[in-house]
């Protein structure tokens, strides 16, 4: 854990003093919190192409993900169950790994040009049933995997962060010209590959849809 940088008196130790910090939380916020999908969250994730998938393994070390694809390619199995498919990519699989250890899971869907965002949280188990997969297919590959979500709660967030970042506001948008590609990151991280090189094999992965 990060140290030596607050003042040790100011450290919030337990969920009493938070609460004492922070300051209750209003009823509405609390109603809010459903332990299903009713329409509003369904017809959110039906047009969202885009999610941030959170997990842990056994020993408690976190990590967040992102994942997207065509609006809707999160299918809704019913009102308390998701299935999120898991494109080919990097094979490094950090979320199944910490989805078999710990099954907690906590989701973020967004849609562009909407502020206000969808959080969905439960337990996962990971999946490769192809008959429950296939209708997950593009350009006709089914994924070899995916995760089965079991909803516990689900809330929508409201639209601050997203309004203060400018996310969706097109005047914000950084010129791809002002960081390196990604190719040349890694070759500059890794020494193991040629920058040009990798950043070809990347356009060519994006174009075909592999990652």
């Amino acid at each position: 854990m990060t140290t030596g940088f607050d003042d040790p008196q100011a450290c919030v130790t337990d969920a009493e003093a938070l609460r004492e910090h922070i300051g209750p939380v209003s009823p509405v916020v609390r109603s809010k919190v459903l332990d299903r999908l009713d329409s509003f969250c369904r017809d959110f994730i039906a047009i969202s192409p885009f999610l941030v998938l959170a997990t842990s393994d056994g020993a408690g070390n976190a990590d967040a993900s992102p994942r997207g694809d065509a609006p809707g390619f999160v299918r809704v199995l019913d009102e308390r169950t998701l299935l999120i498919p898991d494109r080919r990519g990097n094979n490094r699989v950090d979320s199944f790994g910490n989805v078999l250890a710990s099954p907690g899971i906590g989701l973020l869907f967004m849609v562009p040009g909407i502020a206000e965002t969808l959080r969905v949280n439960g337990k996962a188990r990971a999946t490769r049933d192809a008959a429950l997969l296939a209708p997950s297919a593009v350009q006709e590959r089914p994924p070899l995997t995916g995760l089965l979500v079991a909803v516990e709660e689900a809330f929508f967030h409201c639209g601050k962060a997203l309004i203060r970042s400018k996310l969706w506001d097109p005047a914000a948008q950084v010129p791809r010209s002002s960081f390196p590609t990604l190719g040349r990151i890694v070759a500059e991280q890794t020494k193991m590959v040629d920058a040009e090189e990798a950043d070809r094999n990347l356009a060519e992965a994006y174009r075909s849809r592999l990652y």
